[in-house]
């Protein structure tokens, strides 16, 4: 970098982020740093506030106190649709697709979200229209083109899972928040998913993922934050926090 350069801002940023419901806080005090290109995996135990954490980041919860920003934008106001449009894509531990759709209407609708255009489901969509092409190669990149037809509501819940990465490629996110991708997962489709989650990293998008598959989230993070009551207990080198006491005494004391 040139004397001249300014540096690159983390792709996300959380500053003494809260949230309470009435008088009870459900996250303290989070402060987390997340360079572009890096890969942040969240643990914790269950009720620690990791999905509240996704929730904030990507818009759909108001944080009580602290701020977010988005590559340098302060996004603590923001959306959850205008997070989306500066880069922000969120998969959720329960599916939110469009179930009676087919594959290809529910990539389309991404990538028609994305370059602005209305979501006309009574006209049938030209075949080379940028929205169609973008959903198309999106489902060929995550080995879904030859369902590209099939009802939504028919894939197993690994295609399922393929399909909202595919859904995130459709709107060109940078910064991907996944929620427990491989809950209800098939064992046999795990590896799959994990490969294919790096592979989206490895093309240079952010991603933040919380996961109980320890295996997975050390295998694919390069830092690992946790969570424990609301509060970040640790973040770090999956090695190191790995061994801090602290950590494992959150998980009853069992190693990680």
């Amino acid at each position: 970098m040139s004397v001249n350069e300014k540096p690159q801002p983390p792709a996300l940023m959380a500053t003494g982020l809260g949230f309470h419901v009435g008088g009870v806080q459900i996250l303290s005090d989070v402060d987390l740093t997340v360079p572009t290109g890096s890969f942040l995996g969240i643990i914790g135990p269950n009720g620690a506030g990791k999905t509240t954490l996704l929730n904030l980041l990507s818009g759909l919860l108001r944080a009580s106190a602290g701020s977010i920003h988005l590559e340098g934008r302060d996004v603590t106001g923001v959306t959850p649709a205008g997070r989306t449009r500066l880069g922000v894509g969120r998969t959720f531990q329960t599916s939110s697709l469009f179930n009676s759709l087919s594959v290809f209407e529910n990539a389309r609708l991404s990538a028609q979200a994305r370059l602005g255009g209305n979501a006309r489901f009574w006209r049938r969509p030209r075949a080379a229209d940028a929205a169609s092409l973008a959903a198309r190669d999106a489902l060929e990149r995550v080995g879904l083109e030859e369902m590209a037809m099939h009802v939504t509501g028919s894939l197993s819940h690994g295609d399922k899972r393929k399909l909202e990465l595919a859904i995130l490629l459709a709107g060109e996110a940078r910064v991907l928040l996944l929620d427990e991708p491989m809950a209800g997962v098939h064992s046999e489709d795990v590896p799959l998913l994990t490969t294919l989650i790096g592979a989206l990293h490895a093309e240079g998008r952010t991603v933040l993922m919380v996961e109980h598959h320890m295996s997975v989230v050390v295998g694919l993070a390069d830092t690992i934050a946790v969570l424990d009551s609301g509060r970040l207990l640790a973040c770090g080198p999956p090695d190191a926090v790995i061994a801090n006491e602290d950590v494992q005494s959150a998980y009853l004391g069992q190693p990680l």
